[in-house]
């Protein structure tokens, strides 16, 4: 769903930092090769992660949903020399692409692949993040969420993907729609919840900003 026109659209990204060419290569790979192209972050979303990125200078980050990879590399120009970028998917037949594309950026080393239920894993990364990136399935968000805070820096960012859901989260809510259900419950919390403070982006499809306190 566009919130904004095309021209718009057009207009906001020809105004901002170009499209590294390794991110481009990408891109187009992944609308070439892989389905469903259209969960890539893409240049516009893209340059925003790099530059809330730059702006935290993470030593360590956590992606949950790494999908082709391109929000990974983003996430990665703004982080610290000796940092770590750990990244989960549950999609096994995305972990080769993920990585030929990582191992020809400048981050192939510092960038740790993890395959499974993030539910699973991220219990067991003994890491303090800076910065988080969710964009996996959406009736897990509370959960992430409940499980990444108190793994969270002081100061550490939060950054939650499609939490307007097409414009769901204002429409009539269907008794089977499980995703709308837990996004307005998800939105709600990162609201109010006393360790944290939000502002919530009409970026593409929603990007939420959770700062930790």
């Amino acid at each position: 769903m566009h919130f904004l026109s095309q021209d718009l659209e057009d207009y906001i990204e020809q105004h901002s930092a170009q499209e590294p060419q390794h991110l481009a290569a990408l891109n187009k790979e992944t609308y070439q090769k892989i389905l469903l192209p259209r969960m890539l972050s893409g240049h516009f979303q893209g340059r925003v992660l790099s530059m809330f990125s730059k702006l935290v200078r993470p030593k360590n980050i956590l992606e949950i949903g790494t999908y082709t990879g391109y929000s990974a590399l983003c996430l990665c120009e703004g982080m610290q020399q000796d940092g770590t970028l750990h990244t989960i998917d549950i999609k096994e037949e995305l972990v080769d692409f993920q990585r030929k594309h990582f191992d020809k950026s400048p981050w192939g080393n510092q960038i740790k692949q993890y395959l499974g239920e993030a539910i699973s894993i991220i219990p067991t990364l003994d890491v303090q993040f800076d910065l988080v990136f969710i964009d996996a399935d959406k009736e897990n968000y509370i959960n992430y969420f409940n499980l990444i805070v108190p793994k969270m820096n002081k100061g550490g960012m939060i950054l939650s993907d499609n939490v307007l859901w097409s414009g769901k989260v204002v429409e009539p809510l269907s008794e089977k729609d499980n995703s709308t259900k837990v996004l307005l419950e998800y939105n709600k919390l990162v609201n109010e919840d006393p360790r944290v403070e939000t502002v919530l982006l009409p970026i593409r499809d929603g990007l939420t900003v959770t700062r930790v306190l």
